[in-house]
């Protein structure tokens, strides 16, 4: 016999993903809203930044940058193009391939980033860390790491490690 999959989600569950669901969005909000007003970098910014800021000689292939970050291409193409006029990065040509894009962190984006990881790391402790226990924050990340494992995610996607 085989096993059924269950297709009823109970009253309980309902309430605990609309709780989860709301909660992170919440969350998600409070942390761009400070980001925007402490640092005048968006969430958009921040990730972009982060990604080549821990790239190999602070560089990635437009394609790579998008896969590091979980973004559609044309999206980045677009958040590129915003951060590029405001002097937060640069983008040259490949060598390799004439329809890629290198996309390099300028000395200005660097400060910028800097600049708006302090805010950013105490916007977390206080909105998220603050909130939990020690024992609730590593059911959280084994929470996580469930969630991840049953999407097929990995650490190269979405950045779960990534401020």
């Amino acid at each position: 016999m085989g096993t059924q999959k269950r297709t009823q989600i109970s009253a309980e569950e309902l309430r605990v993903w609309r709780g989860f669901i709301e909660t992170t969005s919440v969350l998600n909000s409070r942390l761009a809203s400070r980001m925007q007003s402490e640092s005048a970098l968006s969430t958009g910014d921040y990730s972009v930044l982060l990604a080549l800021r821990e790239a190999p000689s602070r560089s990635l292939r437009s394609s790579e940058l998008a896969a590091t970050i979980g973004w559609e291409r044309s999206r980045l193409s677009h958040q590129l193009g915003r951060m590029e006029k405001r002097g937060l990065l640069r983008r040259d040509p490949c060598a390799d391939d004439t329809r890629g894009s290198m996309v390099s962190l300028t000395e200005e984006g660097a400060a910028a980033f800097r600049h708006g990881s302090v805010p950013h790391l105490k916007a977390i402790q206080e909105l998220f860390l603050d909130a939990l226990s020690p024992e609730q924050l590593t059911q959280v990340a084994s929470i996580t790491e469930a969630l991840r494992e049953h999407l097929g995610l990995d650490e190269a996607e979405g950045g779960a490690d990534r401020a």
